[in-house]
C-alpha cells in the first residue's frame, strides 16, 4: 500500500552535531584540587574568582581557629584545678567580719517600715523543747537595739515551767511602744517545731530553730563571703541534725570536728561569734555532752559562757 505522505529523514549526517546540545549549561569542575592539573572537558570554563575568595576566607578562619585551640590548651595546663577536699578554713581569714560590738544593720530597711506601728518578730515554740539558740541571739539583740519583749502562753499548752515564763526577765514596759526599735514575742505553743513571722498578714512562717536563728542573727548586719556563709551553714546544720539529733557515734565525730576547727581559731568559723557557735552551744547544753567534750571545745565554750546572753540561757537549763 503506499504511503499516504513521506517524511524528510532526521538523522541525516550532520544534524545531530548541528542542533543538539551536548549538556544543558556548562559548569566548572569542583572536585579538582587547587593544583591538580585541569582535565579536558567539553565546555569547560575558568574557576569563579568569588569561589576562589571563599576558599582563601575560609583556609584563613580555619587556620586562626586552630591557632586559638592550641593557645587554649596551652593556657588550660597553667589552671590547676582544686581539690573537692580542700580545706576551705583556711582562707576565711581574708574575710570581713563586723563585730557585734559596731553599729546593728537598718531594721526598717530589712524588716520594711510600718508607719505608726512597731515591726515585731512572733515566734511559736514548744515549751518541751525551748529553742535556746533564738534566745541567746534575743540576749544579743537587746544589747544592740531598743526591744520591746513579751513572752506568752497559747491555749494548746496546758502549763509552761516558770523559768520559761520569765526566759526574758523581767519586762517592765518603761517606754512607749513607738520609742522602740524592734518588738519579739515569744508565744509558747504546741507546734511541732518552731515557727516566726515579723509580717503576720503577708508572709508564710519561718519554721525550724536553724532557719529562724540565721534570720535573727542577720539582724545584725555581719557581711560573710560565699566561704564562709557556706561554712556557718553548715556547722548550724551539722549541730541541729547530727549534734543534737544524731546518735552517739554521730555526736562523737561531730565533736572530733569541733575541737580540729577551733584548734585553728577562736570560734567555729573565724575569729568572730556567729550564728553557728550559738547553735552549736546551745545543742551541747541540751544533749548533755557538754563536760564530755574535747579540750578546744571545753575552752571555746567558757568563751560563750563568758557573754551575758549565753549564762543568762544557762540558768533556764538548771
Amino acid at each position: 500500500m503506499p504511503a499516504m505522505y513521506k517524511v524528510r529523514p532526521l538523522h541525516s549526517a550532520g544534524l545531530l552535531a548541528e542542533h543538539l546540545p551536548t549538556c544543558m549549561y556548562p559548569l566548572p569542575n569542583l572536585h579538582r584540587g587547587p593544583g591538580a592539573a585541569a582535565l579536558p572537558q567539553v565546555g569547560a570554563r575558568e574557576v569563579d574568582p568569588s569561589l576562589q575568595a571563599l576558599e582563601s576566607r575560609q583556609e584563613e578562619i580555619l587556620k586562626r581557629l586552630y591557632e586559638l585551640k592550641s593557645a587554649v590548651d596551652g593556657l588550660s595546663k597553667m589552671i590547676q584545678t582544686p581539690d573537692a577536699d580542700f580545706d576551705v578554713t583556711n582562707i576565711i581569714q581574708t574575710d570581713e567580719f563586723s563585730p557585734l560590738t559596731t553599729n546593728g544593720a537598718d531594721l526598717d530597711l530589712m524588716l520594711g517600715k510600718d508607719y505608726g506601728a512597731l515591726k515585731d518578730v512572733v515566734i511559736n515554740a514548744n515549751p518541751s523543747l525551748p529553742p535556746l539558740s533564738l534566745l541567746v541571739i534575743h540576749g544579743l539583740l537587746c544589747e544592740r537595739y531598743r526591744i520591746l519583749s513579751a513572752v506568752h502562753t497559747h491555749s494548746s499548752v496546758k502549763s509552761v515551767p516558770e523559768n520559761l515564763l520569765k526566759c526574758f526577765g523581767e519586762q517592765t514596759k518603761k517606754k512607749p511602744r513607738h520609742e522602740y526599735q524592734l518588738g519579739f514575742t515569744l508565744i509558747w505553743k504546741d507546734v511541732p517545731k518552731p515557727q516566726m513571722k515579723f509580717s503576720i498578714q503577708t508572709m508564710c512562717p519561718i519554721e525550724g530553730e536553724g532557719n529562724i536563728a540565721r534570720f535573727l542573727f542577720s539582724l545584725f548586719g555581719q557581711k560573710y563571703n560565699a566561704v564562709t556563709s557556706t561554712l556557718i551553714d553548715s556547722w548550724v546544720d551539722t549541730a541541729l541534725f547530727q549534734l543534737k539529733e544524731g546518735s552517739s557515734k554521730e555526736r562523737g565525730a561531730v565533736l572530733r570536728s569541733m575541737n580540729a576547727a577551733l584548734g585553728k581559731s577562736s570560734w567555729l568559723v573565724g575569729n568572730e561569734l556567729t550564728v553557728a557557735d550559738v547553735v552549736a552551744w546551745c545543742a551541747l547544753q541540751q544533749t548533755g555532752t557538754a563536760n564530755t567534750a574535747p579540750a578546744n571545745v571545753q575552752k571555746w565554750m567558757k568563751s560563750c559562757e563568758n557573754l551575758a546572753p549565753f549564762s543568762s540561757v544557762m540558768k533556764l537549763l538548771k
